[in-house]
């Protein structure tokens, strides 16, 4: 067998951090398993999707890296939707019902009143032709639902183990809204037919679907036509907490342009989150997909921690080479050049953090000189040495204030690199000395903005 998978955003809004782990997750087990990935846009509500927002989404999964093999539209296959609903209406399986949604959040009431679970009580199946023309000429919209077998569903879930749901404890799903547009079931099972997908890997608040799509599959499909189903937990907060909002909708393309973060830094967080793994920067994706399986990620939620995506970003900053580095600090019109780059970068969390850092160099600095050492610093610009700095004049040249002022420590390097850069910390000053050059560092230490 041939692994196939599939993740199917809808175009209505932007990806977020939510719904890319199950992307990912997905583009794992398919490289894992030398398997195809699709990618389908269900966009079904033709009100809310959006071309812009399809685009964003397929500019935001290519710059994560998690390409795809094939993908369509379900717009596209409406005839396709139909032709399936004809089907299950032949075999007695898909009913209409003209219960409005304040008749049935009344009857929910008086249930749950009753001490009775909030079932749908199946009355549009008494319904006669007749019944059913009188309500059609009042000019009622039905609805349509699955009828359901009321037995036990069951399945062995790649992520929790062997699985079911009684069937008679849920609703009949409701397929088709009254306006005759589809809800995701439907299109998604007919597609994931026509598509061969083998598996279906998914967040588990839709565990509770599955009984009901396994039915489905059957009845279009045929017995054993379901795809193996993955259901994996949840995100939530660092703290444990439900995600907040901001959080929650956390979208990649803000975690791209305004945060600046590396694609890597994102996919190994949450491709690591929530399993038996330990959480550290992978260089690229096969790295990734050579370690997933389905027995490391836990039941448990995965706890996303902005501070650890800000931990794994830096640790990628840190070890880029100038040559990959190059490209976005042109982009950022920051390129100091190489020897700037590996002085700076291991005080980056994000390379445009590099914007400072240059500033730093090139200037113009305002000297932070206390008063309490205006002389001192005076007296470090006269001993500076002559000629072109080099990596051995920071260590040669403190050695000689030491010397001369009886300096050292604190005392000695801090109110020089004030002076030099008007930062308490940052790159090794021996490194940094030369790339501010001779004349800049003792327009510095007499205390001149340059």
């Amino acid at each position: 067998m041939t692994v196939k998978v599939r993740f199917a955003p809808s175009p209505t809004g932007r990806l977020h951090v939510g719904n890319v782990r199950t992307a990912l997750l997905n583009v794992l087990f398919a490289r894992s398993q030398g398997g195809a990935v699709l990618l389908r846009i269900d966009d079904t509500d033709l009100e809310r999707s959006t071309q812009e927002n399809e685009d964003a989404i397929k500019a935001d999964l290519i710059w994560l890296g998690l390409s795809w093999d094939e993908t369509f539209k379900q717009s596209e296959r409406f005839d396709k939707y139909e032709a399936a609903k004809q089907s299950l209406i032949d075999q007695g399986l898909l009913y209409p019902c003209y219960e409005t949604e304040d008749e049935l959040d009344r009857k929910r009431k008086i249930q749950r009143a009753q001490s009775k679970p909030p079932v749908y009580d199946r009355a549009a199946l008494s319904l006669t032709d007749e019944d059913k023309a009188k309500l059609d000429a009042e000019g009622r919209k039905p609805h349509w639902r699955f009828k359901l077998s009321g037995g036990r569903i069951e399945w062995t879930d790649l992520v929790r183990g062997p699985s079911h749901i009684e069937t008679s404890s849920v609703s009949d799903p409701i397929l088709i809204r009254a306006d005759g547009s589809y809800l995701y079931t439907l299109p998604s099972v007919v597609d994931d037919l026509d598509s061969n997908v083998t598996h279906i890997i998914r967040g588990e608040d839709h565990v509770t679907n599955s009984a009901a799509q396994i039915e489905i599959f059957e009845a279009l499909g045929g017995q054993g036509s379901a795809p193996a189903m993955g259901h994996t937990a949840l995100l939530v907060g660092a703290d444990g907490d439900k995600l907040s909002k901001r959080l929650g909708s956390l979208s990649i393309e803000d975690l791209r342009e305004i945060d600046g973060y590396e694609p890597m830094a994102v996919c190994s967080l949450l491709a690591k989150i929530g399993t038996s793994d330990a959480v550290d920067a992978r260089d690229d994706l096969q790295q990734l997909a050579d370690e997933f399986e389905f027995g490391k990620l836990s039941r448990t939620p995965a706890r996303f921690d902005p501070e650890e995506l800000k931990r794994l970003n830096a640790k990628l900053v840190h070890a880029m080479s100038y040559a990959d580095a190059q490209p976005k600090l042109a982009a950022l019109d920051a390129d100091g050049g190489e020897a700037v780059w590996l002085t700076v970068r291991p005080n980056l969390t994000f390379v445009k953090d590099v914007i400072e850092w240059v500033r730093l160099i090139e200037g113009p600095v305002t000297p932070a000189i206390a008063d309490e050492d205006a002389d001192f610093v005076s007296q470090a610009g006269d001993m500076l040495p002559e000629g072109a700095l080099t990596g051995e004049s920071w260590s040669v040249w403190t050695g000689a204030l030491k010397e001369a002022t009886g300096r050292k420590g604190k005392a000695l390097f801090k109110p020089l690199r004030m002076a030099l850069t008007g930062q308490e910390r940052g790159p090794e000053m021996a490194e940094i000395l030369p790339l501010i050059g001779a004349e800049k560092a003792k327009a510095r230490l007499k205390g001149v903005t340059v």
